[in-house]
């Protein structure tokens, strides 16, 4: 289970992980059979049914609660080494006290309770081979780093480079396919950087999105097999990975909460403009101009662009990037040096979208803003 959703949060995003199973089992007859009604299902009846949810309710999360007569039945079977007697009986509605054991099947068994720990030594066999002992303790650190040596932050990291990899696509296929390092941008680059403006004062509180093309969105929607190249996928996760770095680890402002802002937004953009499992556009039947001119005009013209929609994501993943994780009044009160240089006004929101743009115009992201970007316009 807990393999599965250490795969599954790259593809379906934060917390993902954090999904379990608890499970009871109990050994019995049962009665079956298929319910009638809308909802028809086959479903099984009975008291076996009825002490195996006990089971379930009573026991722990990652693992797996048996009764008295289950245990009986693994130790006929010569599998005594699976079960781990409970040091407390517990309490069954219906049944009263019970003794209900641990199933322990796993090569990295959960680590018992402090409560537990004097039965479970007692009845695991005390002559395990020291080798077996360190393998464990060794698969045990995989486990916790996850997947192929990744913790939580790198799937997370891995995910938005997903996320943001399907938007490029979109953006490289609405100008063409043309990805190339533009040299011209670079004194235009040098002047956003340099600039003495704040970022509040580069505020534009309208922005003119590009006119909607009919044919151009029928050609995106053709692309979803367009690959975004190597080198462009791998500066965008080391980006990433820099920007998540520079999160600190308070509770409400780091790189974990940033994720969650931008499934969000995700999923905001998803009910705008319509994307199907390939992450191409849909705007019913391709060939209907009208459809894809209703689907551009109740989208407020964010449909006709995908670098508008990659820019709010990437907006998201950015938001918080070094926050202090105190409000801004505070810092205005305590009148740090940001607060100068900010003039007072959103001192840390300004500081991480300045923290994060500095980062991206760095050399070594040059084949990542030329895959963004392709002119001032753009740029701008």
């Amino acid at each position: 289970m807990k393999d599965v959703t250490l795969k599954l949060e790259l593809s379906l995003g934060p917390d993902t992980s954090d999904l379990d199973l608890r499970t009871g089992v109990h050994s019995g007859q049962v009665t079956a059979g298929v319910l009638r009604g809308q909802r028809s299902r086959f479903q099984l009846f009975g008291d076996t049914m009825n002490t195996a949810a006990r089971m379930e309710s009573s026991g722990e999360r990652s693992r797996i609660q048996v009764s008295q007569v289950t245990a009986d039945l693994l130790t006929e079977a010569g599998l005594s080494r699976w079960i781990i007697p409970r040091s407390i009986k517990m309490f069954v509605k219906g049944k009263g006290e019970m003794q209900t054991y641990w199933v322990c099947t796993s090569s990295r068994p959960m680590k018992p309770k402090a409560a537990d720990l004097e039965t479970e030594m007692e009845t695991l066999d005390e002559d395990t081979d020291s080798n077996d002992s360190s393998e464990r303790a060794k698969e045990e650190d995989d486990a916790f780093l996850g997947i192929e040596g990744m913790n939580k932050t790198d799937r997370l990291v891995e995910w938005n480079v997903e996320v943001l990899t399907s938007l490029l696509e979109q953006i490289v296929g609405s100008r063409g396919c043309v990805v190339d390092r533009i040299q011209s941008l670079s004194q235009a680059e040098s002047n956003i950087k340099e600039g003495e403006r704040t970022v509040l004062e580069e505020f534009t509180p309208i922005i003119h999105l590009k006119r909607f093309d009919a044919e151009e969105l029928k050609r995106r929607g053709r692309l979803a097999s367009m690959v975004i190249e190597d080198k462009v996928k791998s500066q965008l996760r080391s980006y990433l990975a820099s920007i998540s770095e520079m999160y600190p680890h308070n509770a409400f402002h780091n790189f974990e909460h940033a994720s969650h802002v931008t499934a969000s937004v995700k999923k905001l953009l998803a009910r705008i403009v319509k994307v199907g499992e390939g992450n191409g556009l849909e705007a019913g039947n391709p060939s209907d101009s009208a459809d894809l001119v209703d689907l551009a005009g109740h989208s407020y013209g964010i449909t006709s662009d995908p670098l508008t929609q990659f820019a709010v994501v990437f907006s998201a993943i950015i938001h918080d990037v070094d926050h202090p994780g105190v409000p801004n009044t505070q810092l205005v009160k305590e009148n740090i040096r940001w607060a100068q240089i900010y003039k007072k006004k959103s001192i840390a929101e300004q500081k991480s979208v300045d923290i994060a743009w500095n980062v991206l115009m760095e050399d070594e992201y040059a084949a990542l803003r030329a895959c963004i970007y392709q002119n001032e316009e753009d740029l701008q």
